[in-house]
């Protein structure tokens, strides 16, 4: 199946109310599950008799653990970022050993390949959404990414 179909799908899917979809393309079988808004953190009480009790939320982290965020929110980037369409590992060349996509300085255009995030064993390039110079690269090559997190930044 074409790389670009599979993004439509996925984008159809996002921009909808359907949770699930699947697609059938001769040799090819796509699934699309959108995930749930439902909390997934939840804890089952189990009392001695053995019946779950209730179900309760997940303690928060510890305010010591809160204290490291708050600088990293003072030094948020400034610039055009450009986030992860999806969750995957991303790759900053198309294999080991070659030259990255961009470096920081790099001049970009609108639709000049970033990087690779390989999801399911397939490589998704991704690319530039604005024309600029690459200004911060904020993840790290092979480093597992989520969808919506920044990837660059592009003054």
């Amino acid at each position: 199946m074409d790389l670009r179909k599979l993004k439509t799908l996925i984008d159809l899917v996002a921009e909808s109310d359907i949770a699930e979809l699947e697609v059938t393309e001769g040799e090819s079988k796509v699934r699309i599950v959108k995930s749930s808004a439902m909390p997934q953190n939840q804890v089952v009480m189990m009392p001695q008799g053995g019946a779950p009790a209730q179900y309760m939320p997940a303690a928060p982290a510890p305010a010591a653990a809160a204290a490291p965020a708050v600088p990293a929110a003072a030094a948020e980037p400034t610039g055009h970022i450009v986030k992860s369409p999806m969750v995957g590992t991303f790759y900053r060349s198309n294999a080991p050993g070659n030259a990255p996509f961009v470096e920081v300085g790099a001049t970009v255009k609108e639709g000049d390949t970033l990087c690779i995030i390989e999801a399911m064993k397939l490589l998704n390039e991704i690319d530039a959404d604005k024309s600029g110079t690459i200004t911060q690269v904020l993840v790290e090559n092979g480093q597992p990414v989520e969808f919506g997190q920044p990837l660059f930044v592009i003054g």
